[in-house]
């Protein structure tokens, strides 16, 4: 009697469950949503999917395992924090407050050492704003801490006839957390856009700056000089920023624009059942 050839296994094919969680985990790399930010409800998205709502908790399930998505009980579901976050995270393609990128952080925010004074505007300002460098505008300057640690020191110049609060009032939005962006926007400043220039600055203990920092010895930060910008393209407020060692991840995302995940090509004409 002859041999009978077993026939080779049959390649295990992955289950709609796995191919949700794949095309999940696609569109969260996209950076469509950052850390903190809230998803859709799960009926949006398993409508984007094409799944059943079945399905796609099965998958934010493992997502959630992960550490990839948080849950919250009556809330909703949020992209997955990290576990030590850098103070402020911040994706130079969207022009955000910083002090909203540290609330979606967790981190609590504080000033020490704030002077605010109407000073004169200096070289750069001047250029930025087309005003002569003596002119005086008001100037805020401040060392933030993150969670009670020193992380960046702020200077903002905010061009001459631009709204701005009361000082007793500002003052106590700055001691807050709240940024000169914040409260711009607050008067109803139109700020369209920001050119942001990025540069490295090598700090000593003896710098003033360095000071504000508590940098031990000579110390390598970032400098973020920053312009905001009207439609018409007025430049409206003039930034620096100098950040510690840690006190910032900064990044650039360049892809295409992806509003939501692609629905499932294999959920097409099925049921959605898993």
């Amino acid at each position: 009697m002859a041999a009978v050839t077993p026939s080779p296994p049959t390649p295990q094919r992955s289950s709609l469950v796995d191919d949700t969680e794949v095309a999940l985990r696609a569109w969260l790399a996209t950076g469509t949503h950052r850390p903190g930010d809230r998803l859709p409800p799960e009926l949006e998205l398993a409508g984007m999917l094409g799944v059943s709502r079945g399905t796609l908790r099965t998958a934010l399930d493992r997502l959630e395992e992960a550490g990839e998505i948080t849950r919250r009980q009556g809330s909703g579901t949020y992209v997955g924090q990290a576990v030590r976050p850098t103070a402020f995270h911040e994706g130079l393609e969207v022009l955000r407050p910083y002090s909203e990128l540290a609330e979606r952080r967790g981190v609590v925010l504080s000033v020490r050492d704030l002077e605010i004074a109407e000073l004169r505007i200096g070289a750069e300002a001047g250029e930025a704003f087309g005003l002569s460098p003596d002119a005086e505008a008001w100037t805020i300057t401040r060392t933030i801490l993150a969670d009670g640690e020193p992380v960046a020191m702020m200077r903002d110049i905010v061009r001459p006839g631009i709204p701005l609060p009361q000082e007793k009032r500002l003052r106590r939005a700055i001691e807050t957390g709240s940024m000169v962006l914040d409260l711009l926007l607050e008067q109803g400043v139109q700020i369209a856009f920001a050119v942001t220039r990025v540069r490295p600055r090598l700090l000593s203990a003896r710098d003033r700056a360095g000071r504000a920092l508590d940098v031990q010895g000579a110390t390598a930060v970032l400098e973020l000089e920053e312009i905001m910008h009207l439609g018409s393209g007025e430049a409206v407020q003039h930034s620096s920023d100098m950040f510690a060692p840690g006190g910032i991840d900064l990044h650039v995302r360049r892809n295409l624009e992806v509003a939501a995940p692609a629905p499932l090509v294999r959920a097409i004409g099925r049921s959605g059942v898993a």
